[in-house]
């Protein structure tokens, strides 16, 4: 028996058998954790969790196509309280309205090879190159403060058709902030990246970056609110594009209530975004961001549907070449809207510029500002994906091909759609972590951007 109790796959068949609906689904996730945290060069906090969360859904069947469904969700490792949950599912089913994206389960597809291994694992000692490297840092002036946080979480998704599906899916991050100067106002910034087992982090690397962002800071300008020529460096490129990628639903376009709906009726599949050859991609195969490879949900949403569980995901090209590709939507949705359905997907990539790095975009930029992080984005207007955040961690002004100075923070107004249509250059597609989405949303790798026109709407105070 595993730390969690009853193996996980063990309580996919126990639910499953003990299900009295005309279908069941059954999907388990066992996490193992591990964090590590330092502030004022001293690490202060580390520990390690194990847990489990499972849901069972259940269907009553009215027809091929209609349905009602009954989804409920546990963390417990009691395996007496397996027949409890079932029940409870039922009886959610039972009183449930029809679904209205009810369509039949996958058939079964063959046995999954790994389907009675062990939960994938971590602990304390993933760390272990990370502190050292850390340890140099320590002792030089500058204050450093993070976080480290390494999670395996190990999916198991069995259907009352015989469908079996596995996959572990390891994420792993990396966040340090660096002050210097007074306590009472010190200059601040900030770097971060993702990884998936904490091999090879270019911890020099980025505690370089940080010690040279500081210098910036040693001299300060104000900057009232406008618009500038804005340098976004993949980081803050993530954060605007995991929006864009997250509004590109179908069902909402062909209704006319998301900025993917065309004026007139219909979706702006087709609709040039730029003359830059930019693609932006998911692919759970991708070799530097993989990603579980198919559907696995308790509940149905705009882009899932429950039925769609075990579905294979494959690589969507959301925009092509600049141009609108693909719009997420389940086998529901595209049968009604007579087009393919398209999952969305668990990383994000930005590919189709040059190869230029951001400080070779800096050097060719006569005035301008490069940001480093965005913060605290939330959504405006639906329609336009009208989005609205702030500047952080470090805002600077470039004057002849350098950085000059550091200036104050912004409130911004953009919509990532109007971002790729007025971007007059990207550069070399990286791995990054976004700021903002970094809980949510790991797996991204984008070039910086120059856009000559970024709207600055008011300044900010936030430090």
């Amino acid at each position: 028996m595993s730390a969690l109790g009853v193996p996980a796959g063990e309580v996919v068949e126990r639910a499953l058998a003990a299900s009295r609906a005309d279908e069941s689904i059954v999907l388990v996730t066992d996490a193992h954790e591990a964090s590590l945290r330092w502030a004022g060069n001293s690490m202060t906090t580390n520990g390690v969790s194990a847990s489990r969360h499972w849901a069972v859904v259940s269907i009553f069947r009215d027809g091929p196509t209609s349905a009602r469904v009954g989804s409920v969700g546990s963390t417990s490792v009691d395996q007496a309280d397996i027949e409890t949950v079932v029940r409870a599912a039922e009886e959610a089913a039972r009183t449930a309205e029809p679904a209205e994206d009810a369509v039949p389960l996958l058939a079964a597809d063959g046995p999954a090879p790994d389907w009675a291994a062990e939960p994938g694992s971590t602990g304390i000692d993933v760390f272990g190159e990370l502190a050292r490297a850390l340890a140099g840092g320590f002792d030089g002036a500058d204050r450093l403060y993070g976080f480290a946080h390494h999670r395996v979480h190990t999916t198991w998704l069995g259907t009352s058709t015989g469908l079996r599906r596995r996959y572990a899916q390891p994420t792993g991050t990396l966040e340090i902030n660096g002050k210097r100067g007074p306590d009472a106002d010190p200059a601040s910034a900030w770097v971060g990246t993702s990884t998936p087992d904490f091999v090879g982090v270019d911890v020099a690397g980025l505690l370089a970056e940080l010690s040279r962002r500081l210098d910036w800071s040693a001299k300060t300008v104000h900057l009232d609110a406008g618009r500038y020529e804005t340098l976004l460096p993949p980081s803050a490129v993530a954060d605007l594009m995991i929006p864009l990628a997250w509004a590109m639903e179908a069902r909402g376009a062909h209704e006319g209530h998301n900025a993917f709906a065309a004026p007139g009726g219909g979706t702006r599949i087709g609709e040039r975004l730029t003359e830059l050859p930019l693609t932006l991609t998911s692919d759970p195969a991708d070799p530097l961001l993989p990603h579980r490879p198919f559907v696995a949900t308790s509940a149905s949403s705009d882009t899932l549907s429950v039925f769609d569980n075990g579905l294979i995901a494959e690589r969507v090209d959301w925009v092509r070449d600049g141009v609108v590709n693909a719009l997420a939507q389940s086998r529901a949705t595209a049968a009604e809207f007579g087009s393919t359905v398209t999952v969305p997907g668990e990383n994000l990539l930005l590919t189709g510029g040059s190869t230029a790095s951001i400080d070779e975009l800096v050097a060719n930029t006569e005035r301008g500002l490069l940001l480093t992080t965005l913060w605290y984005i939330r959504e405006v207007d639906p329609a336009t994906l009208l989005l609205t955040g702030l500047t952080r961690d470090g805002v600077y002004l470039v004057e002849d091909g350098r950085v000059t100075a550091e200036v104050n923070n912004f409130r911004w107004n953009e919509s990532p759609l109007d971002l790729l249509r007025r971007v007059t250059e990207a550069g070399a597609t990286e791995p990054t972590l976004p700021r903002e989405w970094s809980d949510w949303f790991t797996r991204t790798a984008m070039p910086p951007l120059r856009i000559p026109d970024f709207h600055m709407s008011s300044v900010s105070l936030a430090k």
